[in-house]
């Protein structure tokens, strides 16, 4: 059975000077670089008009993890993750993401959406951590949503300082 998670942000910015950064190819360059941990990679970025593919590679080193994940899967973890945004439609933008543990049973995948909040804007995610492993998954599950919600954080200060320096 899957975990589901949510995290959501407030931003003091526009959705349009949010939407802007998270189109960026250098705002996922940065990110990647403060944030992503050792070795993270950007292996694709596609942008549109306004819209925006990114494949990612990152990885959780293994002196890192719970010994409940590293009884199952043994080393660093090495997680492909991707995150889609839309165009700006008015005053809201939607996107997907994703993620992937190499030579693991388990996904996470989900929606965000963008839009205006009270004196700024609002970021909400929205998924679902499933692991297939039988008699552990619902262990491992709970610890790769309680990693996923620390980067999520980190995500959120680092994009928080980024638009601020762009207006």
């Amino acid at each position: 059975m899957a975990r589901h998670i949510e995290h959501s942000a407030h931003y003091p910015h526009s959705v349009a000077t949010l939407h802007a950064a998270l189109t960026d190819e250098h705002y996922w360059q940065s990110r990647l670089q403060q944030v992503g941990g050792p070795g993270a990679k950007l292996d694709s970025v596609q942008v549109g008009d306004g819209t925006i593919d990114v494949v990612m590679t990152q990885a959780v080193p293994a002196e890192h993890l719970p010994s409940v994940v590293t009884k199952i899967r043994p080393g660093d973890l090495i997680i492909k993750r991707t995150e889609s945004w839309g165009p700006l439609q008015g005053d809201r933008a939607e996107g997907t993401f994703s993620a992937e543990v190499e030579g693991a049973p388990g996904q996470l995948r989900g929606t965000m959406v963008l839009t205006a909040d009270s004196g700024g804007s609002l970021l909400v995610m929205d998924g679902d951590v499933e692991v297939k492993l039988p008699i552990f998954g619902s262990k491992v599950e709970s610890v790769i949503a309680g990693q996923v919600l620390e980067l999520l954080d980190a995500e959120e200060d680092f994009t928080g300082q980024w638009t601020a320096q762009a207006r």
